[in-house]
């Protein structure tokens, strides 16, 4: 069977008879329908052998068999230009619609604060620091003091301003400051001793006031009297060593350079988040690069600065500071997320406040401390 068994229609809509006769199941002879959408019917053969529209021969589809021939009845618009609607026309086509889209610029990496200013600030500081550190101990005790009364500050305003907490800052700032000073004059008895006249000062001042939220302002205030002053108290403790000065820049220094290692190779090649959840700006690699920069920077200042140090206790010293600067600035992200605020305080242009550069320094000092006992002793 061929085309021409079809047989060719002599014009669009007209069915005739071919010259081998009329065709089984054919429209009669005569004009179509003129009606531009009417619909004609007709069987239309199967080749044996080639399925329709990829189905099989026995297609339970309507595939029907006449003649010992399939056949599928199937329904067809008249081919005629007339016949087929006319399709609608966006008023606005848009010329390319696959068109690829250039794609947006690169933009720069930011470090999200003035990095002049940050820089220029922590020189000014750091000259302040090692020149009071190395020209009276008495002097670098007073700037301790100094720091813990801000920060207790900080700490004291965002509470009542974000969460209505009331600590009572005069107990702890005198309290505070004097637990410092105990701590260099008197070791840990006299740190521990002045922290526990801090807390009952607190109770006792904040009884002056309403009973109304008594015991979240006096848990308030033991927390930052603990958090602030008495961490710090370490610091002063580290002074009393002979050769306490170093041994307070050995601290200082591998707190710096672990935070400039995280900040560094973060920025560079962060990409896994340490805890999105608390500071989303922490990476892993971050992580990797301070405990890289405080493990190198450790073992140079134990074996160059501090008297009976060896550079393998260095890299152990590198390795605690890099978990507990870590740690410290977790936990101080920790409190400013739920108080909401972005820094603690806006003294130090390019840092935030004292306690945001306080964060990494308090928690550390214990860990610096004890381990320069266990290494060379109290000195």
């Amino acid at each position: 069977m061929n085309d021409s068994s079809w047989g060719a229609p002599p014009q669009a809509g007209y069915w005739g008879p071919s010259d081998q006769g009329p065709v089984q199941g054919a429209a009669p002879a005569g004009p179509a329908y003129d009606a531009p959408e009417a619909q004609h019917t007709r069987p239309m053969p199967i080749v044996p052998g080639v399925p329709a529209y990829g189905g099989d021969q026995d297609d339970d589809r309507g595939a029907a068999r006449l003649g010992g021939l399939p056949f599928r009845d199937e329904t067809f618009r008249d081919e005629t230009p007339s016949a087929q609607p006319y399709a609608a026309v966006p008023q606005n086509p848009d010329p390319m619609p696959d068109a690829p889209q250039p794609a947006p610029a690169p933009q720069k990496k930011s470090a999200g604060r003035d990095l002049s200013a940050a820089i220029g600030v922590g020189v000014g500081l750091g000259a302040v620091i090692i020149a009071a550190l190395f020209v009276v101990k008495a002097v670098f005790v007073g700037v301790i003091a100094v720091a813990v009364v801000v920060g207790l500050w900080e700490l004291t305003s965002r509470l009542e301003e974000r969460k209505g907490i009331k600590a009572p800052l005069v107990p702890l700032a005198l309290g505070g400051a004097a637990m410092v000073v105990a701590g260099y004059v008197s070791g840990a008895d006299g740190a521990w001793v002045a922290m526990a006249l801090t807390a009952l000062a607190v109770l006792v001042w904040r009884m002056t006031e309403p009973p109304e939220g008594y015991l979240k302002d006096v848990t308030a205030g033991v927390f930052a009297a603990f958090y602030v002053p008495f961490l710090a108290t370490f610091v002063a403790m580290m002074l009393t060593a002979q050769d306490g000065a170093w041994r307070v820049l050995t601290f200082l220094l591998l707190t710096v350079v672990s935070d400039t290692g995280a900040y560094a190779v973060g920025w560079r090649f962060g990409k896994h988040k340490l805890a999105p959840r608390i500071s989303p700006g922490k990476t892993r690699e971050g992580l990797l690069g301070a405990v890289s920069f405080a493990m190198v920077a450790g073992a140079l200042c134990m074996q160059f600065l501090i008297d009976d140090g060896a550079w393998w206790q260095g890299l152990l010293l590198g390795l605690a500071v890099a978990a507990s600067a870590t740690l410290g600035d977790l936990g101080e992200s920790m409190i400013k997320r739920d108080l909401g605020i972005k820094d603690m305080g806006t003294l130090l242009p390019g840092h935030g406040g004292i306690m945001d550069r306080l964060d990494s320094l308090l928690p550390t000092a214990p860990v610096v401390w004890l381990l320069l006992v266990i290494f060379v002793g109290a000195g």
